[in-house]
């Protein structure tokens, strides 16, 4: 391989014995690349191999920014097509040129074919990458582009839509000699037909869009009533997310794995495999948690794996890079499940331990290159885990969305050997027309523990504030028993958490080093206050500042605490037991990293007031305390309690979205768990139903109103 100009796809893990060069990339959105001759992690471009002068990103947010920094290597000049709402966001900015396409609906933006096509024709684009989602899967848009004499950074329109297909590519699997799953390989008509196609195959089934992917327009259905109501959704989602609303059903296997095939093809009849990504951390059918390569799959499954997905790529003709999804039962049993012509979510893992830019190759081989590799070139090197970073509130069924501004935001990239592909900056809107993926955080080691520990270290300095983030969440997951033991599959999330998130569960020595932090950061306030220009205040009162007797609010409990101090140490006892606590105690930072008797805990506070309410992000979790003298404790006594509101009787939003349908109007007599309503939120269609039975009283919302979380939408007598 040619060796003109070198960088890292992610860097190296750091060891004395290495040495290692820190380049920036030119633009101010670029990440960190760090550079080892010692390492195979890296991707080669040759300037003088000559491909495109001007492509098309029709994407948005992290997957545009993704492939405009590939480009930018390749010396591609990029166009940016954005939607009315994200004229100003960073994809925008990084591009060398940008062009509206419509209004913040997707249908009329970013699923604008004619407004799309339109803009490549001013800005005369030679080539179109359609990153994830979107258009990525349409075989009109392909067929459209070639039309034009505009290359589509994808596969041909056959394999679209062969592969595109779900009943289509069951069929061609079953005929390429991939392992398929039983179901019916066709349209599924109606609800009653899918009801009589369900009993057939014998539940659980799985009804899932024809056309879809990523989660959308998917349902599991135990029973005949549940495939009716999931035949209606997943019909509505499909239509909207992909403008087909097709479906077919399945056999739905119980407890699987989801691991899946990375592939590259070029038009030169030459294949690989890339490995396998271990995807089975998912809620509502979407990942959340990724890695590479699988604690469970041996060399001879592995290889198994890769043959039948090449097989099945060869079988289509298919060239660029393609995903092949499995389900891996617990006998290492595999059966096709979908494959996604298109760059993946989460091919940066792949990137990390075969030192291939996916964005590059996919390219190249646009462009009639033929592959570089052979198949014996492609190494396991390292381990690769991505945690996929949502405005989302975990403890609603795992995460439902969440809007607002980044009032802050900084990604932990002073962390050794992360990555963090994202699409927004501190002032970004997170608004409901959109996926709420704030960014893509990868972290790569030598093995799994490295990796593990990386991502749990980058997860602590990872600052988010202005939205609801799923950090808490990926910071379990990471460090459950479970997962570090590699025992996971699809149903991880219900099996570990039965009764919903509930954030992290403090052992009796991570109460006491949160109560010794908290108390500290109090008097640390405390004793800044008695400040004036650095000398300290005259009070009128004689103040002991050296050491504090408080009470301690958190959760049902109340604690007392006494602190000593001796300049940035504090002597915490707690409990009976004396914790020694030694910060910076800069209460400007939003992160401060604060060691405990040795033990050092990276923690963010994220709001305090003068009544001594405080809020700190400790181990992922977000905790709310209350920290008073003795005196102020004494006093609350006497302050009335807050009723507490009867949310029975009434129906708010649990979310922001767009009202779909009200199947409710006032004097209607409900039955507790009967649907009241629809809401949209991030093209995903949620049920709210009534918690108890009664009449209607009256109905706030009508169909096609954008409602805020927490909106009142109906009342019951």
């Amino acid at each position: 391989m040619a060796a003109s100009l070198r960088q890292m796809v992610v860097g190296a893990w750091r060891r004395p014995d290495r040495q290692l060069l820190a380049l920036q990339c030119a633009t101010r959105h670029s990440r960190w690349c760090l550079i080892t001759s010692h390492t195979l992690y890296t991707a080669e471009y040759d300037p003088n191999e000559k491909t495109f002068e001007k492509l098309l990103i029709a994407n948005r947010g992290e997957i545009a920014c993704r492939v405009i920094k590939t480009c930018k290597k390749m010396g591609i000049k990029t166009v940016a097509i954005h939607s009315d709402v994200d004229s100003s966001a960073v994809h925008v900015k990084m591009a060398d040129e940008a062009v509206c396409v419509g209004p913040a609906p997707t249908s009329k933006s970013y699923l604008n074919m004619d407004a799309i096509m339109e803009a490549i024709k001013k800005t005369r684009a030679q080539a179109v990458h359609p990153g994830y989602g979107f258009l990525s899967e349409n075989k009109e848009f392909a067929r459209r582009l070639a039309s034009e004499g505009v290359t589509f950074i994808g596969p041909d329109t056959h394999a679209i839509q062969a592969m595109g297909d779900k009943i289509e590519s069951k069929l061609l699997a079953k005929n390429a000699k991939v392992n398929t799953i039983p179901g019916f390989d066709g349209v599924v008509k109606d609800a009653d037909e899918a009801v009589r196609i369900a009993r057939e195959i014998g539940y659980p089934v799985m009804i899932k869009a024809s056309a879809g992917g990523g989660g959308k327009g998917m349902r599991i259905a135990w029973s005949d009533e549940q495939t009716r109501e999931g035949f209606r959704f997943s019909s509505q989602e499909a239509a909207s997310s992909f403008g087909d609303d097709r479906l077919l059903i399945e056999k739905f296997i119980d407890n699987p794995r989801h691991i899946e095939i990375q592939v590259l093809a070029d038009k030169h009849d030459n294949a690989l495999w890339l490995n396998e990504r271990e995807c089975s951390i998912q809620r509502r059918n979407q990942k959340v948690v990724e890695e590479a390569p699988s604690t469970f799959l041996d060399p001879e499954t592995r290889r198994a794996m890769g043959e039948q997905a090449v097989a099945l790529a060869k079988a289509v003709k298919y060239s660029s890079a393609g995903t092949v999804e499995f389900l891996v039962d617990t006998r290492k049993n595999f059966y096709f499940l979908e494959m996604n012509t298109r760059l993946q979510v989460e091919h940066p893992i792949t990137e990390c331990i075969t030192g291939l830019d996916l964005v590059q190759e996919m390219i190249r081989v646009a462009k009639g290159y033929p592959l570089r590799h052979k198949q014996a070139d492609i190494p396991i090197n390292g381990w690769a885990v991505e945690c996929r970073v949502y405005a989302e509130d975990p403890y609603k069924s795992f995460g439902l969305p969440s809007i607002g501004r980044l009032s802050q935001y900084q990604e932990p990239l002073h962390v050794s050997n992360v990555r963090v592909d994202s699409g927004i900056q501190e002032g970004s809107d997170i608004n409901i027309y959109y996926d709420p993926m704030i960014s893509k955080l990868i972290t790569y080691g030598s093995d799994r523990a490295e990796a593990l520990q990386r991502m749990e270290e980058a997860l602590d300095n990872y600052v988010i504030r202005g939205v609801t983030h799923n950090i808490a969440l990926l910071r379990e997951v990471i460090t459950h028993p479970r997962f570090v033991q590699g025992d996971v599959s699809t149903k991880f999330l219900p099996d570990v958490y039965p009764d919903g998130f509930k954030g992290h569960k403090l052992t009796d020595l991570e109460k006491r080093e949160l109560l010794a932090i908290a108390t500290s950061l109090y008097v640390a306030e405390q004793l800044r206050s008695q400040q004036f220009l650095g000398s300290p205040r005259i009070s009128l009162a004689k103040l002991d500042l050296n050491n504090w007797e408080l009470l301690v609010q958190l959760g049902d409990g109340t604690y007392p605490v006494t602190v000593s101090n001796n300049g940035s140490t504090f002597s915490v006892d707690v409990d009976g037991m004396k914790l020694n606590v030694t910060s910076e105690w800069n209460l400007a930072s939003p992160l401060s990293s604060v060691t405990i008797d040795g033990t050092q805990r990276t923690i963010q506070c994220l709001s305090r007031d003068a009544a001594g309410n405080i809020s700190i992000q400790f181990l992922g979790t977000v905790y709310k305390l209350r920290i008073l003298t003795k005196l102020a404790a004494e006093l609350s006594k006497y302050m009335p309690e807050k009723a507490v509101e009867d949310t029975t009787s009434i129906l708010r939003s649990p979310m922001p979205g767009a009202v779909v349908v009200v199947s409710v109007k006032p004097g209607d007599l409900v039955s507790e768990g009967q649907e009241i309503c629809v809401i949209e939120a991030m093209k995903m269609q949620n049920s709210l139903i009534a918690a108890k039975s009664g009449k209607v009283k009256a109905v706030h919302c009508k169909a096609g109103e954008t409602v805020g979380e927490g909106d009142l939408l109906v009342e019951l007598e």
